[in-house]
This record gives C-alpha cells, sequence and structure tokens, in this order.
C-alpha cells in the first residue's frame, strides 16, 4: 500500500491529548501552512483560512468555549461538558479554519452561471484542507480531533484574535501527542457504499 493511503487510514479521531510534542511549534506552524497552501480549491479560489493557536492562546479558546457553552447546557450534563473540553484544553495547540465569504460572493458575481454551487465548493475546499492537515499532523506523529462548536463561539472568536468579518468560523481542529489510540472503526460493506461500472 502507497505512503499515502497508509497516512489516510492512520488519520484517527485521537481525544487523548498531551503536550509531550518532539516537534517545535515553528515546524507545525509550517506544516499546517503547506497542507493547507497545496489543498485543491474550486477556480483556485483558495478560499479557506487558518488561525493556528498555541500555548496560553490554545487554552483560551477552549476556556471561551466553556463560558459559552454553560448557559446553554442543562446543569447536570455541565460537567460531562467541562471534561470533554478539558480534553481539547489538554492538548498542544489547535486550528481554526475558517471560510472567506468574500472571496464566495465575488466568485459568485464573476460566474452567475455557477453562484449556487461556490458557497457548496467553498465548503468541499475547507473539508479537503482540514482533512490534508489532520493527515499531516499524523503523519507527522501526532494525533488530532475535529470540533464544530462554530456559531457558538464565533463572536468571541472574532473578539479575541481580531478575526476579520469575512471569516466565517468552519471548525476547530485540536492536536497534541497520543496518549491513547484510536478505537476499532467499523465499516459499511462495500456494497453499500460503492457503485462501479464499465
Amino acid at each position: 500500500m502507497s505512503n499515502f493511503l497508509e497516512a489516510i487510514k492512520n488519520r484517527r479521531s485521537i481525544y487523548a491529548l498531551g503536550r509531550n510534542v518532539n516537534l517545535k511549534e515553528t515546524e507545525i506552524e509550517s506544516l499546517i501552512k503547506e497542507a493547507v497552501k497545496y489543498s485543491p480549491t474550486a477556480f483556485n479560489a483558495q478560499s479557506p483560512r487558518v488561525v493556528i493557536l498555541f500555548g496560553q492562546a490554545h487554552e483560551k479558546l477552549w476556556e471561551m468555549t466553556e463560558e459559552a457553552l454553560k448557559p446553554l447546557t442543562p446543569p447536570e450534563a455541565f460537567p460531562n461538558t467541562q471534561a470533554k473540553l478539558a480534553g481539547f484544553k489538554a492538548g498542544f495547540g489547535t486550528v481554526l479554519f475558517f471560510k472567506n465569504t468574500d472571496t464566495v460572493k465575488t466568485l459568485q458575481e464573476q460566474f452567475a452561471l455557477y453562484a449556487d454551487n461556490f458557497p457548496d465548493w467553498a465548503e468541499q475546499s475547507n473539508g479537503i484542507a482540514t482533512a490534508n492537515t489532520w493527515t499531516a499532523l499524523e503523519e507527522a506523529g501526532l494525533g488530532a480531533n475535529l470540533q464544530h462548536y462554530n456559531p457558538v463561539i464565533d463572536a468571541a472568536v472574532a473578539k479575541e484574535w481580531n478575526i476579520p468579518e469575512n471569516w466565517q468560523l468552519r471548525s476547530q481542529l485540536v492536536f497534541g501527542s497520543k496518549e491513547a489510540e484510536a478505537g476499532e472503526k467499523e465499516f459499511l460493506s462495500d456494497d453499500e457504499r460503492f457503485l462501479t461500472f464499465k
């Protein structure tokens, strides 16, 4: 099997994350930038935007998320929510993925025939960039899991890091050292998911 397919197979949701990371922050930053830069986008729109959080900024994100969720969560369920968020905070960093909405609007104006498709294509571009980044982190020996606390945390994130108004938060990729491996994954049968014609 190719190294590429092996990396895809090894990319799993790792929730037990730590800070026993051998890479420098600058090396991780470079890896993330390369993964996003070389991820394809429709019409070469390059609509994904990324904010990388380390150290106190990473911890601040998950503290803000806890504050945002507290009034929205039943009191009896909140300890479980806190424990989950503490697991993310225990990681080494977080990658915030955004969509540049101005890019989408510009393309809609330039190519009216495809206007309805550009929002979907931008989401696909974000998904590709996210998956490529996740796989690159895995290949570098790090674990990660993907979260979606948007739009609950959007305003707080925008205020804290002065995010441009045209950047729409789409996901949060938490990463760190693997403190435990992922469990076994079950798959649907190929007959349920694939069709081949000749």
